[in-house]
């Protein structure tokens, strides 16, 4: 369905005084998003993105349909787009703010082109008389379907409808450039070497919070920003829950710990799970049950090529990966195990840990992760095994793959 926008704004904050970009993204990059967007405008767009609150201690994160058009990691800002041009509008500089969290860009700096690689670059003061103008030209409106600005924008233009904006954003997001692929590999290098610290440090008697500092003293120590997402590492019961965030159990000699974590650098994430044994060795269900993810995550990712749908009864991923659960091994009772998958198979990867997805088949440049798992919590033991996937033409690559994930090598791998 081919989406009509007119103008694509933004209000943007971050307590940094980074200008333009942040990551290895160049402007050109930021910019030919930008004219992608413009060749199916034929109406307004409004993006929004955070705003800083008025006691800044915690790390500010940018919108990210408004970073993905722009780079831009200013607060205040607002970006305006039609057809025929761009305009980034932004605020004066404030002596005081500049204090606190350092000096910003200003639409009257010498160098404001050069650094938001904008051709036009006006001060926020202008940008209603920017936008009641384009708005006089073009019937269609678009929004970001959340947030105080968005009710704002309906209370100034009351009699327009105003039409969600993220899906034309979307179509645009869930295919990689080779600079965005680039970053996401990164950022699964850098946590492919976080697990393998904490395999190392990993003995009977940690506490599962441990190992989360290891994994996130690694992120920073390589230079990411830091996690993607809070890390999940649940040992023995823990295990079983989807997403489990407490830390504090001790892990003991016999049991499985499940670790889901990844680093975020240069603004793009990744996403991995592993489950090892604490004591160095699987027990012989414990080493059952996990052949039998690995088998089923084998499967999903052989089965992954375009055309294919990650989710869905038929003719997708899912169900390769669910049948292959049902059909190899049995519970205590005697029952298939598919029942205790319970939770979908992936996610596109980007940006954001859960980058927004469409309602189609998969296409070549996506990144999805494939993710099964078994949680049974009458046997106290929960396994994930999660790969970060690239869809290529003919199938798909596994962008992980140098993480270990057969049992014999991970045992290997814990007795150095």
């Amino acid at each position: 369905m081919a989406w009509g926008l007119s103008i694509a704004l933004s209000l943007c904050a971050v307590a940094s005084a980074a200008p333009a970009t942040s990551g290895d993204i160049q402007p050109d990059e930021f910019r030919s998003r930008r004219e992608a967007l413009r060749k199916s405008l034929d109406g307004v767009m409004v993006l929004f993105g955070q705003r800083e609150g008025l006691d800044v201690v915690f790390h500010f994160r940018q919108e990210p349909n408004f970073y993905y058009l722009t780079g831009w990691t200013e607060p205040g800002a607002i970006l305006l787009v039609t057809p025929a041009e761009e305009t980034l509008f932004l605020p004066h500089h404030d002596e005081h703010a500049e204090r606190f969290l350092g000096k910003r860009s200003s639409a009257e700096d010498a160098n404001a082109h050069q650094a938001t690689g904008f051709d036009r670059v006006l001060g926020v003061e202008k940008f209603e008389t920017e936008l009641d103008g384009a708005l006089s030209r073009f019937a269609k409106f678009y929004a970001l379907s959340s947030g105080p600005d968005r009710v704002k924008l309906q209370a100034r233009y009351a009699f327009r409808e105003i039409s969600d904006a993220a899906p034309p954003i979307t179509k645009l997001r869930v295919k990689k450039s080779d600079a965005e692929l680039a970053a996401i590999q990164r950022a699964t290098d850098v946590t492919i070497d976080a697990h393998r610290a904490t395999w190392k440090r990993i003995e009977p008697g940690m506490y599962e919070h441990q190992l989360s500092a290891v994994l996130m003293s690694v992120y920073l120590d390589r230079g990411c920003e830091g996690v993607a997402y809070d890390p999940i590492v649940g040992s023995g019961p823990n295990g079983a829950v989807l997403h489990y965030f407490s830390g504090g159990r001790r892990m003991d000699r016999g049991e499985v710990v499940l670790m889901d974590s990844a680093a975020e650098c240069g603004g793009y994430a990744s996403d991995i799970t592993r489950t090892i044994p604490v004591g160095g060795k699987f027990s012989k269900r414990q080493r059952e049950l996990y052949q039998i993810v690995l088998g089923a995550q084998k499967a999903a990712i052989a089965a992954i090529k375009p055309g294919i749908r990650m989710g869905g009864e038929e003719n997708s991923v899912t169900k390769v990966a669910k049948d292959y659960l049902n059909s190899h091994g049995k519970d205590t009772h005697g029952e298939p195990l598919g029942k205790y998958f319970t939770h979908g198979l992936g996610h596109p990867v980007g940006l954001q840990v859960h980058d927004p997805n469409v309602d189609g088949p998969l296409e070549a440049g996506m990144v999805v992760t494939v993710e099964p798992g078994l949680y049974i919590p009458e046997e106290g033991i929960g396994i994930r095994i999660e790969d970060v996937v690239l869809v290529t033409e003919h199938g798909a690559k596994v962008l992980s793959a140098a993480l270990p994930k057969e049992p014999d090598e991970i045992e290997a791998a814990l007795a150095k």
